[in-house]
């Protein structure tokens, strides 16, 4: 290796940092395991000012009940420098982005938090345009995150002044009576409150785009297109056009033209059960089409997924029926893969293995064939969330990232966000303030340490299904140890975990069989490495928290770099596009013997020597699934050492 080259190398090394890149894509991923981040987009990060004051709207409503000021720009950039990378998140769900009413509502402020629709095919100006929608998705993508759209389809928004002569008329929606939450009757047929006019969902008579939107449409040089598409959709799908017709096609717009890849539905006992079939039938249908048309960006080739709002469904209490309210439905036969636990919150007050053994049975015994429910501490209308004051923050992550099924963290979870802001600020409006980003300028702040605490769990978390999806096992009590196993659909992974008190788990680990000797592993939580012998491994960890599984990562560092001989190995060609082939200039070489990695720019390994074929005097790799860019191939031997430079093209 020329000299030059190797200072070059050297400076990428001294660099690294442990983190994700884009080859994280490629990590297995089942919904039943997932890291679901959910974030009011106007609340999370401002990245385009210009936009602040769209529509004109004021800033004259309660405290924080105004717009202020979060955007997809601002999303866009927290995903670009790996926020949610380090943290372990592989789904995104966002509150509705569509374009909201303009006005305010009395003590009720604007429709910052996107559940006001005026018209679902445009990206609310507040956030963005429907293009940086599109860009946003495709950047979400590239991280190896999953984007979780919020959809309503139970109401539009209220009626303002400012709004005048642009409401939605009776033949699309009810204006009485208010719902009285009393069964089936008492909950869908009504408004949910006062000024929330309700969607016509039991119709099938036909009606008319209102004129007021048409007249929209054409003002912004989109009518022709809107109309076009309708009658594509109707004449494709022969549906009537009924008001929640027209409304399903509207967002699987979202499926079919951006590659979205579920959806959060709002209030889902408020609408007909079997409407919600339909509409996941619909997106199955657009998320296969949108990933044949672009093979390029698509993560997997999963289907649609949709998760739900059925408020007070306690998932371990009812398991697959919601019967509250008057109701015995099965939502999971009605389109759900997934609907959100509302009862986490309170089970986390219990000791884990309680928690645990009690999500397992639900996982696996209640809900089944690949059904789950989404665990939470807080969220954006429950005013009962665990935690409220922030002083139990560390167990608040170690028990909703541990726990199995999906685990949604609600913004600034991770950052302990106040939820008590104060300032005049009342009701569902303290569960959504600003986030906390400064707080993270000190390193010691409650907001840094929680946040640390987070990635930590995130990490192994999201390189490790077992630990969501994983058949938990509870292996002795003092201290508490349990494992997680998985083998389904081609995925096999092992998670063993130790939890007590600093400095319990300094000496040798048991790791009770799961692993071999001679298996390297990695305590998450710790950062470190050990290999097992006779049965232990000793990773001298001072935490009380011991994360243990295979690396899927692995950082390169400076010091596994021989500079005495780095002249005895050719890969080629260079650059390279879907194969590579390593040669040797030494004639004592066994290549049974050789170890071969690549790693990424970040010191993160992307291959190891599973991934290799040796024919004769030349190992053969077969690379096609990473992405463009430039890589490290270490290649080590009888003590030797030598690290190639590599760009794919």
């Amino acid at each position: 290796m020329k000299k030059s080259l190797l200072i070059v190398v050297i400076a990428i090394l001294s660099t690294v940092k442990w983190g994700y890149s884009q080859v994280d894509k490629n990590l297995p991923f089942i919904w039943e395991s997932a890291t679901v981040y959910f974030v009011l987009t106007d609340r999370f990060e401002n990245g385009d000012t210009t936009n602040d004051l769209a529509y004109s709207r004021p800033q004259d409503g309660p405290p924080l009940r105004n717009y202020e000021g979060g955007d997809l720009q601002g999303l866009i950039n927290k995903i670009e420098e790996g926020y949610f990378d380090e943290l372990g998140v592989n789904a995104l769900w966002i509150t509705p982005p569509i374009e909201n009413i303009y006005g305010s509502v009395p003590g009720a402020g604007y429709g910052f938090h996107g559940y006001w629709a005026k018209d679902w095919t445009n990206i609310d100006a507040n956030l963005g345009t429907n293009a940086l929608f599109g860009t946003f998705v495709d950047i979400a993508h590239e991280h190896g995150i999953r984007v979780l759209l919020d959809v309503v389809l139970n109401h539009v928004g209220p009626d303002t002044s400012t709004d005048q002569n642009q409401s939605w008329p009776d033949e699309w929606v009810r204006r009485d009576p208010d719902c009285n939450f009393q069964g089936p009757e008492g909950t869908i047929p009504c408004e949910l409150v006062n000024n929330l006019p309700d969607i016509r969902t039991d119709s099938n008579e036909n009606v008319s785009v209102p004129g007021w939107l048409l007249d929209k449409w054409d003002q912004e040089g989109r009518k022709e297109i809107q109309e076009t598409e309708l009658n594509d959709f109707f004449t494709r799908t022969g549906k009537t056009r009924s008001p929640r017709n027209y409304i399903i096609k509207w967002l699987i717009d979202y499926i079919r033209k951006y590659g979205v890849d579920g959806f959060r539905v709002d209030t889902v006992k408020h609408v007909e059960e079997d409407v919600w079939k339909e509409l996941e039938t619909e997106g199955v249908i657009a998320l296969r089409e949108w990933k044949a048309n672009n093979p390029d960006k698509k993560l997997d080739d999963l289907d649609f997924w949709m998760t739900g709002e059925v408020f007070n469904y306690n998932a371990p209490t009812m398991g697959r029926n919601f019967t509250g309210d008057g109701f015995n439905v099965d939502y999971y036969n009605n389109g759900f893969a997934n609907l959100i636990n509302f009862e986490f919150r309170f089970n986390a007050n219990d000791g884990l293995e309680s928690i645990f053994s009690r999500y397992d049975n639900l996982l696996q015994n209640q809900l089944v064939d690949g059904k789950s429910a989404m665990n939470f501490l807080t969220n954006h209308d429950t005013e009962e969330v665990f935690d409220r004051d922030r002083q139990k923050t560390f167990e608040a992550g170690t028990k909703l990232l541990l726990t199995p099924g999906p685990a949604q963290i609600y913004y600034g979870d991770e950052t302990a966000r106040t939820l008590t802001p104060g300032g005049g600020a009342s009701g569902d409006a303290t569960l959504r303030s600003n986030m906390n980003f400064d707080e993270l300028n000190n390193s010691n702040s409650l907001a840094s340490q929680t946040l640390r605490h987070f990635q930590k769990i995130g990490k192994f978390r999201r390189e490790h299904v077992s630990v969501g999806a994983g058949k938990h096992n509870k292996l002795q009590d003092s201290p508490y140890v349990f494992k997680r196993e998985y083998n389904k659909n081609g995925i096999q992974d092992e998670a063993l975990v130790y939890t007590g008190n600093d400095n319990d788990f300094t000496g040798a680990l048991d790791v009770f069989g799961i692993w071999d000797d001679g298996t390297e592993l990695q305590d998450y939580f710790s950062g470190t490495f050990a290999t097992v012998s006779n049965g232990t491994a000793t990773f001298g960890t001072t935490f009380g928290l011991v994360l243990i599984g295979e690396p899927t990562s692995r950082t390169l560092g400076v010091d596994e770099v021989d500079t005495s001989n780095l002249d005895f190995v050719k890969a080629w060609p260079n650059p390279f596009t879907n194969s590579l082939k390593v040669s040797f200039q030494l004639a004592d070489i066994k290549l049974n013997e050789v170890e071969v990695a690549m790693y990424d720019i970040l010191g993160k390994k992307v291959l190891g020597n599973e991934q290799i074929d040796i024919q004769q005097n030349t190992i053969d790799i077969a690379v096609p699934n990473l992405t463009k860019g430039m890589y490290l191939m270490k290649i080590a031997f009888n003590g030797r050492t030598q690290v190639v430079q590599l760009i794919k093209k």
